[in-house]
């Protein structure tokens, strides 16, 4: 495999995030580099796909800058690019929590458990784990005991955890998230609101993934990722497919958005039923005149209704 895929971030203090951010996108242009950086005042959080010489360079030329030298870089081979473009782009934050008193990691943040140490803690009894994704990412792969928010977005998980605080008031926590940029934050959240015993995974689920002394191991489905591969592996021990199909409920790590713009839900669904239901979440969306399967495949009219007179059937 000659291309790679990069997932980092580094909170620190960068001054103009509107200049660094134009002078970054021209930079990733020389290098052929293509994915999505979000650059604010607290950071930077990226994820790209490169050549292995364009990844490499990219990574020499981050560690130099006194702002970046001890960023944490995952990686992944890959047949070719994992995105279609290129966008870096200036925010104000850089996960949006939307918190009225804002948390910095690097004043306040939970412990942080190397995988080896992670592994224990999903083991041990008098752990609380908490998955710090949204739903539809937990929903294909997860760790196995870790509780599963009720929330769509990252935004939304201080609500929960204030709905639901006796449930864990007591406990030590443990936080997991993709590569670890969203748990710096939550971690901190949490020991503010009075959590006494907080710790995060150091990495993510990326680098667990990566680890040769977990290797994945009481991972179960697959880890989603915010690229065109959708989803990636992570348990080498014993895998298990807990992803389950949106119509008929078997076993599917095969995720889609509906067809319908209007609704654009997430959905695991086999190649049969995005066939049958014209890749739509559900008949009403199937129906609607922008569907974007329909579309692509250029149906005619008579071949769309044809199908939507199958639905059901």
């Amino acid at each position: 495999m000659d291309y790679r895929v990069l997932l980092y971030y580094n909170y620190t203090k960068i001054e103009d995030p509107e200049v660094f951010a134009k002078e970054h996108l021209a930079f990733c242009q020389d290098l052929g580099i293509k994915g999505r950086v979000l650059v604010a005042p607290e950071g930077i959080n990226g994820t790209l796909s490169g050549t292995k010489e364009a990844t490499d360079r990219y990574m020499e030329v981050m560690l130099a800058d006194d702002r970046f030298k001890d960023t944490y870089f995952k990686m992944d081979e890959s047949e070719g690019h994992a995105f279609k473009k290129l966008f870096v782009r200036p925010r104000t934050e850089l996960v949006a929590l939307h918190l009225e008193e804002d948390v910095d990691p690097r004043q306040l943040t939970g412990n942080y458990l190397e995988p080896h140490a992670f592994r224990e803690a999903l083991l041990d009894e008098d752990t609380v784990v908490i998955d710090a994704r949204n739903d539809y990412e937990y929903d294909l792969g997860h760790f196995r005991g870790a509780i599963r928010p009720e929330i769509h977005n990252f935004r939304e998980l201080p609500t929960w955890i204030r709905e639901n605080k006796e449930q864990f008031m007591d406990k030590k926590i443990v936080t997991y998230c993709t590569g670890g940029i969203r748990c710096e934050k939550f971690s901190g959240w949490l020991l503010r609101e009075g959590f006494d015993d907080v710790a995060q995974l150091h990495g993510g689920i990326a680098a667990y993934g990566k680890d040769e002394t977990t290797r994945g191991e009481l991972w179960d489905g697959k880890m989603y990722v915010f690229d065109e591969r959708i989803s990636v592996e992570i348990n080498q021990v014993d895998k298990q497919v807990i992803g389950k199909e949106w119509f008929d409920g078997t076993p599917c790590e095969r995720y889609i958005n509906c067809s319908n713009p209007e609704c654009n839900r997430q959905i695991l669904v086999s190649e049969k039923n995005e066939e049958k239901y014209l890749g739509a979440c559900s008949i009403a969306c199937a129906k609607k005149i922008n569907n974007r399967y329909v579309k692509k495949h250029h149906l005619t009219v008579e071949e769309r209704n044809e199908r939507l007179s199958l639905i059901g059937k």
